[in-house]
């Protein structure tokens, strides 16, 4: 039992440093992850009380878990004149203004492209 403790002192130690290894960088245009990105932002719109649909307006961080297929994206959001269930938000012109809102978020997302499943693990999203 006595000869754990070590080992869990060193990984403690590691801590801020076993991220990078857990995560790497991974391409923005790829299929998978513009899929989550996708998922994501449509997850945002479905669950915020805002009648009006936020569009995706960059993309910060894009990263992997190593060994699956989840990724943790940064994403910058915008508020739209569109309301959430129109059909074209991409082409919407954002609102400008008082009511022209930006949000940053943060997502990490776990897909299952066989299925087509996407399962949100986590968000936090800061307004701007």
């Amino acid at each position: 039992m006595f000869w754990k403790l070590p080992l869990l002192l060193g990984l403690l130690a590691l801590g801020p440093h076993v991220r990078s290894w857990i995560f790497e960088e991974v391409g923005k245009r790829g299929k998978q992850f513009s899929l989550c990105v996708e998922f994501a932002v449509h997850h945002f719109n479905e669950h915020q009380l805002d009648e009006n649909a936020y569009k995706l307006l960059w993309v910060g961080r894009s990263l992997h878990k190593k060994y699956s297929l989840i990724y943790l994206m940064d994403l910058n959001l915008g508020r739209t004149i569109c309301r959430k269930h129109d059909e074209d938000i991409d082409n919407c012109p954002l609102q400008e203004g008082p009511e022209g809102k930006k949000v940053n978020c943060t997502f990490i997302v776990d897909s299952r492209p066989w299925f087509t499943q996407f399962t949100l693990l986590n968000s936090t999203c800061q307004q701007t």
